[in-house]
């Protein structure tokens, strides 16, 4: 039995012609034997790619005061890079955080020392929750 149908992708109709060989095939029906002839459908457009670009290094979560490191989303405290004390420089990986089984990692905002860090290894951390203060 040959049936017309129309398709519609991504807002494009397509009309496409098909052969039912049996109406009862599925879970429990007749086995489709490998000698059936393929089936041909109108040719579809091919979509263009998507094309995503992503930033270099993720974005710093905004600090509500220079210098301080605040979380950018809700997870656990994977590990600390630097310790109070120690000197800096902008774009230096500083924390990882991890948050569904992945990894997010925190990145100094500026150049500076680290004068106070308020997390540890373990520590469950909020959105926006201070992290670390960089002097």
């Amino acid at each position: 039995m040959i049936k017309q149908l129309r398709v519609t992708v991504d807002g494009k109709v397509y009309a496409v012609t098909v052969e039912m060989l049996d109406e009862g095939i599925g879970f429990g029906g007749p086995p489709i034997s490998a000698s059936s002839t393929p089936l041909m459908a109108s040719p579809m457009p091919l979509a263009s790619p998507v094309v995503v670009s992503l930033p270099a290094r993720p974005a710093v979560a905004p600090s509500a005061r220079v210098g301080e490191v605040r979380s950018p989303l809700a997870g656990k405290v994977v590990a600390v890079e630097v310790k109070a004390g120690q000197g800096v420089t902008e774009g230096q990986q500083i924390m990882t955080l991890e948050a569904m089984k992945m990894n997010t990692y925190i990145y100094a905002p500026k150049t500076g020392r680290i004068s106070a860090v308020q997390v540890n290894p373990g520590d469950a951390v909020d959105e926006g929750a201070l992290l670390m203060t960089i002097a």
